[in-house]
């Protein structure tokens, strides 16, 4: 099936101003997210990328990317402000092209560690099972991650989202809560290494009209509670196919990606102890992944 990566790049970050043109390590973010893309268009068949910039009252800003990614010779197109997410903003990129896919990735542009071996499982399982609208992943965290998580939150409480995952692995719910709330943990901790929570990573894989859907749908009751956007997919219905990645030894700890030069510090030394992402699927053992 046709499918295309878009990117969502914006330079007016609040927490961090000029985030996709950060150096991490000698290449900037954006570079990084793009060549993670084009592993994975070189990988599959009939796939294609673009990054998508936001236009802007400040062309000085919006000028930035588009001088970037002209110069790196990597397609972008500009959409509307009155995006109010970056599923949206994906929405917008696509709608408007005359050869539209089928199945759509929002690569988000400020998570320069995210395995590509992700983004091929996510395509992979929305070609094979028709029935699902739209396909994402999640790790399954062992007790010391789920530890860090609940410590986490205890300053942060909206920081990390969980899921329930059904015997067929849809999605039934996700929330900013850690669920499913766990008894008799001292049991499950000496009987397994791995904890039953599942944290949800936030990429997804659409189908054309999943997308053009959720565009056009009336935001959910309790996705404006938990300010999740795939709950308005949930709320109306619609399957969302859970995929379980994993990591690259290291990378663990780069789920969020970056969203202030702190993550970049962070980020950057992880790179630098463990070496390169790419790195990683440069031979075919990364192929027991998939």
């Amino acid at each position: 099936m046709k499918t295309v990566i878009v990117i969502p790049a914006r330079y007016g970050s609040k927490r961090f101003p000029g985030k996709p043109l950060a150096i991490l390590n000698g290449k900037t973010i954006l570079e990084r997210v793009w060549e993670i893309a084009s592993f994975v268009c070189h990988t599959i068949s009939d796939c294609s990328a673009v990054v998508a910039t936001e236009e802007s009252k400040d062309e000085a800003q919006k000028n930035r990317i588009v001088s970037f990614c002209q110069e790196k010779s990597i397609p972008i197109v500009a959409t509307s402000p009155q995006c109010r997410s970056g599923s949206d903003r994906v929405w917008n990129v696509v709608s408007n092209m005359d050869n539209r896919p089928e199945i759509v990735v929002n690569l988000q542009g400020d998570v320069p560690t995210c395995p590509p071996s992700f983004i091929i499982k996510l395509i992979d399982a929305l070609n094979a099972d028709s029935t699902a609208d739209v396909a994402t992943i999640c790790t399954r965290l062992n007790w010391e991650a789920l530890d860090s998580l609940r410590e986490s939150k205890k300053k942060n409480p909206f920081s990390g989202t969980t899921v329930i995952a059904s015997s067929t692995d849809d999605a039934v719910w996700f929330s900013k809560t850690i669920i499913p709330t766990v008894r008799n943990e001292d049991k499950l901790r000496s009987e397994s290494a791995l904890s039953p929570v599942l944290r949800h990573v936030g990429l997804y894989a659409y189908r054309f009209e999943a997308l053009r859907f959720f565009a056009n749908a009336d935001d959910g009751f309790y996705e404006q509670l938990e300010q999740l956007e795939q709950l308005r997919f949930l709320e109306n219905g619609k399957k969302v196919r859970l995929v379980y990645g994993k990591y690259p030894p290291g990378y663990e700890q780069t789920t969020s990606g970056v969203d202030t030069p702190e993550d970049l510090v962070r980020i950057s030394e992880i790179i630098r102890k463990r070496g390169e992402l790419l790195n990683f699927y440069t031979n075919s053992e990364w192929e027991k992944e998939l």
